[in-house]
């Protein structure tokens, strides 16, 4: 694609998807030129381009960038630092933005987030293309669907830039990822560029708080809510009245919380944060198998999820009412030993218990599920007691986090290549141990084949069935209360003491 076309479908894609305004069409022009550190071009008439065709508009820019020594490394790193940057050209002022989603929200808070969902793709900020690749499939288990999803939409870092980014001097600007200050950031090679990035202002429980949507979707509209400060996650009573708050003003999300300890907590403690959505996971789901009545609160739909966490879900009509048996809840499960469960709430000073926090709207009634964690370490299980186990690792090492919790695994990019070789493998009766993408997976696999005749049609079917089959395992070992007479008996003995 010749350059001067290159510019012009990018302006004609910019205008199409009301990022500029046709009256701004020179400035943009020029605003690209700066960037692309040209002194002219001639555009060509009648030219148009859809949002299928933007990858390659933008991957023609940045190769003649290159070829003219304007892009200085030709890898993923550098290219998405540059493509931000012509796409923050076009993005409009924070101000616009804002004021776009006030006024739609004025109609309909949903209206709102559409809008501004599609707008954060439109911008380039969400990378629709590489969305698009991330593999994703449902596995029917006692406790549901769950949804497993391989991540490749995360782009990993190449040598250069990793070599480049130990050179840099530190800097605390911004202060991490979640900060307002990534708005409209250049970047650099360790820190993601955002001049295509816009957050909106929101106030949750009378403090000001912002919204935006998650670069990598792991679902539908995965929104992300950020305090404006730089402050620590925290469980706590405010927590609870914020994530109900939201969801009075949202109805049509849900959100979350992680929980403020590490191991069972988010990848950003640091920051506090909430994620949300419009999408219905299989927690939400999952029906109450165990109905309990807290005294003193009889108008609060209680009870036991049948979940592979252990999971309290409350509902009612008044939100205040679920802050305040929240709040004993979290209260007593802080503090909380129990030795036969192997349950203890701090050992040589560390406190270990906390709660993954879900709210939603059921109807007209406000809900919230709370998620038992605890965060104990043993010489045989040094990841966590309460986190997948060693004969897990091989699909799912990494934290439990909330969306996790609610049941969408997000798996690491290796395995979509390792799992199709366990296939292969299968399928040709290869030996699966000769393989270093098989081997560390070939107890398993083993394990598993004898159940089913395997072909070269239904091999990969069969290895994401099992491996949606040990995520519902995974989340069976990170639940506090095991699914068993002595599990459900020490759960409802803690729900009785609260």
């Amino acid at each position: 694609m010749e350059r001067d076309q290159a510019i012009a479908k990018l302006i004609s894609y910019a205008l199409d998807k009301e990022l500029i305004q046709p009256e701004e069409k020179i400035w943009a022009v020029n605003a690209l030129l700066e960037a692309l550190e040209l002194d002219g071009c001639t555009l060509p008439e009648g030219v148009s381009c859809g949002e299928e065709e933007l990858p390659q508009v933008l991957d023609a820019l940045l190769d003649d960038a290159y070829a003219r020594g304007v892009l200085k490394e030709n890898s993923i790193v550098y290219r998405d630092l540059f493509d931000t940057k012509l796409m923050g050209a076009l993005t409009p002022r924070p101000a616009q933005v804002i004021g776009k989603f006030q006024a739609l929200r004025e109609q309909d808070p949903k209206k709102a987030t559409d809008w501004y969902y599609r707008f954060s793709q439109d911008t380039n900020y969400i990378r629709r293309d590489r969305i698009a690749k991330d593999v994703q499939w449902k596995t029917d288990t006692q406790y549901g669907e769950l949804d497993i999803t391989i991540n490749l939409s995360k782009p990993e870092k190449d040598p250069k830039a990793i070599a480049a980014a130990r050179n840099l001097p530190a800097s605390a600007y911004p202060r991490c990822q979640l900060c307002a200050e990534n708005e409209g950031y250049a970047g650099r090679v360790n820190h993601p560029a955002r001049e295509n990035h816009r957050i909106v202002p929101i106030t949750i429980n009378g403090s000001p708080w912002f919204l935006q949507y998650s670069p990598y979707v792991y679902y539908n509209e995965h929104c992300i809510c950020l305090n404006s400060e730089h402050v620590p996650m925290k469980i706590d009573r405010a927590c609870f009245a914020k994530l109900l708050d939201f969801v009075g003003q949202f109805p049509h999300y849900f959100v979350g919380s992680n929980a403020d300890l590490p191991i069972v907590g988010g990848s950003i403690l640091a920051h506090d944060h909430f994620q949300g959505g419009h999408y219905t996971f299989a927690m939400e789901k999952a029906p109450v198998e165990t109905p309990f009545t807290f005294p003193g609160y009889e108008d609060v739909k209680a009870g036991i999820v049948k979940w592979p966490m252990s999971v309290v879900r409350l509902t009612a009509a008044d939100p205040a009412r679920l802050i305040d048996l929240a709040d004993k809840i979290l209260l007593s499960w802080r503090g909380y030993t129990d030795e036969a469960a192997f349950i203890f709430a701090e050992t040589d000073g560390e406190p270990h218990n906390t709660i993954t926090p879900i709210a939603r709207r059921r109807g007209s009634d406000y809900e919230l599920d709370l998620v038992l964690r605890n965060n104990i370490t043993t010489a045989e299980h040094p990841l966590g007691v309460y986190h997948p186990h060693a004969e897990l690792h091989h699909i799912k090492k990494e934290n439990i986090g909330l969306i996790e919790v609610m049941g969408l695994a997000v798996l690491p990019a290796r395995l979509k290549e390792e799992l199709a070789a366990v296939a292969d493998a299968l399928a040709s009766g290869a030996d699966l141990r000769a393989d270093e993408r098989t081997e560390k997976h070939a107890d398993w696999a083993e394990g598993f084949k004898g159940k089913y005749t395997i072909t070269a049609d239904n091999a990969l079917d069969i290895v994401e069935k099992e491996t949606g089959l040990v995520f519902a395992q995974v989340l069976e070992h990170a639940g506090v209360y095991k699914r068993t007479a002595e599990g459900k008996a020490a759960f409802l003995r803690f729900l009785e003491q609260i």
